[in-house]
């Protein structure tokens, strides 16, 4: 039998014990975990449990009288003896809590993960072998990824905390015919209740009296505009958004009053139902994760067999002693652990997270950074994140010209400066007076910031303004010069809204703007130039038409004399002899960013889809400004509801437009995507949109005008709600992936080639190891922090954004890359075994030929860093050579390291190293370099090859 081999400590009886019973634990762990982990990978993301039908109940439906009487109530509202009793049957008109795990149960969840407990071993193993320096390093490494990941899921938790801190706290209700105020949890349906401007809607009304009643819908449907109400029915099949005799619980009343009996309190609400989306989606694991996951498990396998293999040949064919053979297997899996890893893919993903906030998208979520680089499909919302949220004036209809606006950006007289090139000066006289009516005829303001206009008031009559300034008008002086002296305020029942002006030669003027259709029926002329002529309805009922098709919302402005004595206005007074002046086709233009980002997905490879509560018409003309791919194609809420899955499955990917959803319907669109293998990034800022931004694998809510509950249940928020913006974050998350991968494909190569020494030292029969476990750890710990570390901070490659988004389901390691790792470790492993045994067998000392074992490694790893900056790529060239300054900085700072690790006296004596002649370092250097020169040879033959086979 051989001599045992000489690691440098000796271990007593219990001590092969421990560490035979760890390996046993490592290998069921190893086990266990790789088994539960492909079954989970395996499997697609499921459906929630139950989803609520889009349709709960047909109040909107039904006649207000038909409401009341089904719900047992009257106008006059409910006693308060049976409000009591429904209180009993019904509940609380509050959203249930919740059920979370506990703290305690969320942290050490954190800790159930493959390269975890492979760590956790790795940690108790060094501890045995009284490495407390290293032990400690690997634990804090272990624990600060768990406490990470325990912060990160504990904001999660808050999305529907917020969704329920939007419910009203108060509502106005009719109980024993009296008026009287309550808390808004001890509604019960069949109540009545009263609301005016400013109100938060308590709970889901059927409204049965309006006047002027106006409702910010946003967090439901996602459009910005308030909806006028009425108390006439719709069809069944309605969406949300058009349901307008409804009054939906958190929504806010911004104009007029009006009264509705509750029909649905708490959960039964449509927030409520949201609330109940969001609890019972399941969000699904990254790529990254299931990536990292499958990684873990293969490596632990590969270690344990190679620890195996060691120990039964050593014991087997060299004869070594069992003990030696257990610690010379635990030495091995030391070797093969990177243990800095887990810490360098941390550290990457938070570069990442610092270099998207520089470009305004906000990561919540850590893993989130790198999904990012595998997205293939972005779901958009239209308003704010596509368009500017801000309507604008794009289209002029006057009697003899359609005048198409284009805002330049170059100023705010320059839109109308370009419209009147080559128009007749009578034609010129009509627009000023038109845009003077807009201007007059308006109960908006508008307030000069530091570097843009605010508007106050409802954003159609803003955008009039706005289209004042730019037509030159000043809108102040000419309110003085046409001071109002009455008005009839806009209300849907007569959809139009009034003013009577008297200019200072004692001329009296009535203005009028509203629904095209409704101003039509009041005017008999039309103003042609400095003259009246008759109507002709035929022409504008065509410009209305084609107006609308471009998704613009059309405002119809006319005129009237009356006499200089007249002070009031009446509704007799504009009932016909009105003057058609034009109308103005109005609409929320497109980013440009947003265009270009577009354009940039279809380059990358990103298919985009517009999901939007708007209509139809609107959303295809912003689509068709955006160049979406198939912009014509769009399908609405109604054609979903009427759709089975299978038959919107085959469609998903051809159509990239669809309007008037519900929540359910972005939820469903976000699931079909995924079960077809795509990696879904949704943008939203809705209460309707949390359960599909929780949904998606990455959750975009925006940052300025994105309520709390979106921010919540997503993993990024954008700080300037730019649609732009989600690419710039695609395009770091690419490369965050990329860095990761050149992490990964540099780190393993040093614990392969450490291994391999190891096994060649006893596969070839020597008595010394050229490593010892403190060195090898020192190796791993100290080119971790340092030269791998340094890859984090890569650049973006130059075709990042021009290839297509890589196969989130592939491994993380390629056939090519587990070839290029094996290509490394062998050459690492042939250098420095080869030294070591030269200096043998010039009769040095164990300790000097280590020390030039070790520092040839990590010459070797310096070296082999430049070739890691790239993948394929050659790297000789200047950008290739210096073009990461970290990169340059860690070598300096690993040199300086080695240097102490060499000549001090305490690291010589903690190491067991030795001091080294300057002759041996050129004979490092010479050998280590050789690393560089093939790994550049092996590139070119790749590329050579791929490209023989492509081209």
């Amino acid at each position: 039998m051989n001599e045992g081999l000489t690691w440098g400590f000796e271990a007593s009886l219990s001590e092969w014990l421990i560490v035979l019973a760890l390996l046993a634990i490592l290998a069921v762990a190893g086990g266990v975990v790789t088994r539960r982990l492909s079954l989970k990978i395996s499997s697609k993301p499921t459906a929630p449990a139950s989803e609520p039908d889009s349709v709960s109940e047909s109040w909107h439906a039904e006649t207000a009288a038909e409401v009341i009487q089904r719900l047992l109530s009257k106008t006059e509202g409910l006693s308060r003896e049976e409000a009591a009793d429904r209180l009993l049957k019904h509940g609380p008109n509050r959203l249930p809590e919740a059920e979370a795990h506990g703290p305690l149960v969320r942290f050490f969840f954190q800790f159930h993960n493959v390269l975890i407990y492979v760590l956790l071993v790795a940690c108790v193993i060094t501890a045995i072998l009284g490495h407390w320096v290293d032990s400690s390093v690997i634990l804090g490494v272990v624990v600060l990824n768990a406490i990470i990941g325990f912060i990160q899921e504990g904001k999660a938790e808050n999305a529907l905390k917020a969704i329920r801190q939007m419910l009203s706290q108060n509502a106005v209700v009719v109980r024993d015919g009296q008026q009287t105020t309550i808390s808004a949890e001890e509604l019960v349906p069949g109540d009545i209740v009263q609301l005016q401007s400013g109100d938060k809607v308590p709970a889901d009304l059927r409204l049965f009296r309006v006047k002027g009643l106006q409702v910010q819908e946003s967090i439901l449907t996602g459009e910005s505009m308030a909806v006028e109400k009425t108390i006439d029915p719709v069809a069944f099949e309605s969406v949300i958004g058009d349901r307008r005799c409804m009054a939906y619980s958190g929504t806010l009343v911004t104009h007029g009053q009006g009264g509705g009996v509750v029909v649905s309190t708490g959960a039964q609400t449509e927030i409520g139902r949201i609330s109940t989306l969001v609890s019972e989606v399941e969000s699904v694991t990254t790529p990254l994760l299931r990536q990292m996951a499958q990684f873990g498990g293969w490596l632990t396998l590969a270690i344990l067999g190679i620890a195996a293999i060691t120990f039964a040949f050593g014991l087997l064919i060299r004869g070594y002693a069992a003990t030696d053979m257990f610690l010379a297997a635990v030495s091995l899996a030391v070797a093969a652990i990177p243990e800095g890893l887990p810490a360098i893919m941390t550290i990457t993903l938070a570069i990442g997270v610092q270099r998207m906030a520089k470009r305004n998208a906000i990561i919540r979520k850590l893993p989130a950074v790198e999904t990012l680089g595998a997205v293939t499909v972005i779901c958009s919302d239209k308003t704010g994140t596509l368009t500017r949220n801000e309507m604008t004036v794009r289209t002029i209809a006057t009697a003899g010209n359609l005048i198409e606006l284009e805002d330049s950006g170059d100023g705010v007289h320059e839109t109308f400066t370009r419209a009147r090139e080559g128009m007749p000066v009578h034609e010129q006289s009509l627009l000023q007076e038109m845009v003077r009516a807009a201007v007059l005829c308006n109960d908006a303001s508008l307030e000069q910031g530091e570097r843009e206009w605010f508007v106050s008031g409802d954003p159609m009559e803003g955008a009039l303004l706005v289209a004042g300034l730019k037509a030159g008008i000043d809108i102040k002086e000419e309110g003085k010069q046409f001071p109002r002296t009455d008005h009839i305020p806009f209300e849907s029942e007569h959809r139009f809204m009034a003013t009577l002006h008297r200019s200072y030669s004692d001329e009296v003027f009535i203005f009028l703007k509203g629904a095209p259709e409704r101003v039509l029926e009041m005017c008999t002329h039309q103003r042609t130039g400095d003259e009246a002529q008759p109507l002709d309805k035929t022409y504008w009922l065509d410009r209305i038409e084609e107006i609308a098709q471009q998704g613009q919302r059309v405002l119809a402005i006319a005129t009237k004399q009356v006499g200089y004595e007249q002070t009031e206005i009446k509704f007799s007074d504009v009932e016909d002899e009105l003057v058609m002046l034009g109308m103005f086709g109005l609409i929320d233009p497109p980013r440009e960013e947003a265009i270009d980002a577009v354009k940039a997905c279809s380059v990358a490879g990103i298919k985009v889809k517009m999901i939007t509560g708007d209509h139809g018409a609107t959303a295809r003309s912003i689509a068709q400004q955006l160049s979406l791919a198939n912009a014509d194609d769009v399908l609405t809420g109604e054609d979903l509801e009427s759709m089975s899955e299978d038959e919107l499955r085959q469609r998903v990917h051809d159509v990239d437009v669809y309007a008037r959803v519900n929540p359910e319907h972005k939820l469903l669109l976000v699931r079909l995507f995924q079960e077809e293998g795509l990696i879904v990034a949704m943008t939203g800022d809705g209460v309707n949109d949390a359960p599909a931004l929780k949904r998606a694998d990455v959750g975009t809510a925006m940052g300025r005008n994105g309520t709390e509950a979106a921010k919540e249940a997503s993993e990024m928020v954008l700080a300037d709600d730019n649609f732009a913006s989600i690419i710039h974050a695609v395009e770091e998350g690419r490369t965050v992936y990329d860095n990761l991968k050149k992490a990964i494909l540099f780190i393993l190569p040093t614990n392969g080639g450490e291994a391999l020494v190891i096994f060649a030292a006893i596969l070839f029969g020597f008595h010394q190891l050229p490593l010892t476990p403190v060195q090898i750890l020192w190796v791993n710990m100290i080119t971790a922090v340092t030269l791998a570390l340094s890859l984090a901070f890569e650049p973006p490659e130059r075709n990042v954004m021009q290839r297509e988004p890589r196969d989130a389901s592939e491994p993380m390691l390629s056939s090519y890359l587990i070839w290029r790792i094996a290509f490394v470790s062998i050459i690492l492993m042939a250098g420095t075994f080869g030294l070591f045994i030269l200096e043998i067998e010039r009769g040095a000392s164990v300790e000097y030929a280590r020390t030039v074992a070790v520092n040839t490694l990590v010459m070797f790893e310096i070296f082999y860093l430049f070739n890691s900056r790239y993948i394929t790529a050659s790297v000789f060239n200047w950008e290739g050579l210096s073009g990461n300054r970290y990169v340059l900085m860690a070598i300096g700072v690993l040199i300086l390291f080695q240097l102490a690790f060499t000549y001090l006296g305490p690291m010589q004596s903690l190491f067991g190293t030795a001091a080294i002649d300057l002759n041996i370092w050129l004979r490092i250097l010479l050998v280590s370099s050789s690393v560089l020169f093939l790994v550049e040879l092996e590139k070119s033959i790749v590329r050579y090859m791929y490209k023989k086979r492509t081209g």
